[in-house]
């Protein structure tokens, strides 16, 4: 009479290897897959899951060993995902981060959704970024801000510091989410004095030639924003005469050029209300200047803190009317 063994470990271990799904795989195996997708390197993945570099490269070994699928292919600048891997990660991620969200508001002070990180250029936050979320703030909406430029912002984002960034260019690839936000627009300005020293002197001269004998202020040596008013408008690579002041940011900028200082290239949103009240005059009037379009850029994930998107929607509708200005307090 034969009996019906049950395999041993040992018996079914002899046995063809069958390819398996990553339906069994460790919840962390995969939190850490998903983060390596979304930020592109192993480096940049690493601190936002709280493990050593090695650890995410042990954990990623793993996990193709128990899927029986390679996962990413090394590239010269961090990893490129298989086209498993990119099936995988549409598979994993809304659950993943409905977990996240879980442990999100578990964590948050007496029942509310986590502070929503928000990064962006200074001079965006102070100027328009901030009027727009107060509402919300002040309805029970915590946040918390960052400021930098763009490339280090959409690093920190890979890394899971932010949870939304405004950038100044559209991200590469396609891993992260981005909505265009508004367009800037740059002026050419100087103060009522220059100006009108400008209208008398300057005669038959092109502009671009008679603000040889205007100081110029930047906020950088290589005047970036100037250049390239120069390029678009003028024809030219570069102004006549380098910066005869730079300071730190362009909030400067508009001050020191209000006061008197000389003439510079700035975004409409933060003259605004000089050019309204007289403070600053816009020396030409091209019709096609530099525009430069604004991005609001997500985390992946980060929708699922329902005041992320209170925050993002807040943005994306105040940046309709972001070309009128500010509204000022009556004394």
């Amino acid at each position: 009479m034969s009996t019906t063994r049950t395999p041993s470990r040992e018996m079914v271990a002899d046995a063809a290897p069958v390819p398996r799904s990553s339906a069994g795989a460790d919840l962390n195996l995969l939190r850490t897959f998903l983060a390596v997708y979304r930020a592109g390197t192993f480096t940049a993945a690493a601190p936002a899951l709280g493990l050593s570099q090695p650890t995410v490269t042990a954990q990623i070994r793993a996990l193709e060993k128990h899927t029986g699928r390679r996962l990413f292919e090394r590239r010269a600048r961090g990893v490129e995902p298989t086209t498993y891997a990119r099936g995988l990660a549409v598979r994993v991620a809304e659950a993943l981060d409905s977990l996240a969200a879980i442990d999100d508001e578990s964590c948050s002070a007496g029942g509310r959704p986590a502070p929503v990180h928000l990064a962006g250029p200074s001079e965006l936050m102070c100027t328009r970024v901030l009027p727009a979320i107060a509402p919300l703030v002040a309805d029970g909406v915590q946040v918390r801000i960052q400021e930098g430029v763009t490339e280090q912002l959409l690093d920190g984002l890979r890394e899971g510091q932010h949870d939304l960034v405004i950038t100044t260019r559209r991200p590469r690839g396609g891993s992260l989410e981005s909505f265009p936000l508004a367009d800037e627009e740059y002026l050419l300005v100087a103060s009522p004095r220059w100006a009108d020293w400008l209208h008398e002197e300057r005669g038959d001269q092109e502009l671009c030639q008679g603000l040889r004998d205007v100081p110029l202020v930047s906020y950088a040596d290589d005047m970036p924003i100037v250049r390239r008013y120069w390029r678009s408008v003028f024809g030219r690579q570069h102004p006549p005469i380098g910066p005869a002041l730079t300071v730190p940011n362009l909030h400067d900028v508009v001050a020191a050029v209000a006061r008197g200082a000389g003439y510079s290239v700035v975004p409409r949103s933060l003259c605004m209300e000089h050019l309204a009240t007289g403070r600053l005059i816009a020396l030409d009037d091209p019709c096609d200047g530099p525009l430069n379009t604004l991005f609001l850029v997500q985390r992946p994930g980060a929708g699922s803190n329902p005041a992320t998107a209170r925050v993002r929607e807040a943005l994306r509708t105040d940046a309709l009317c972001w070309d009128t200005p500010l509204p000022t307090l009556k004394q």
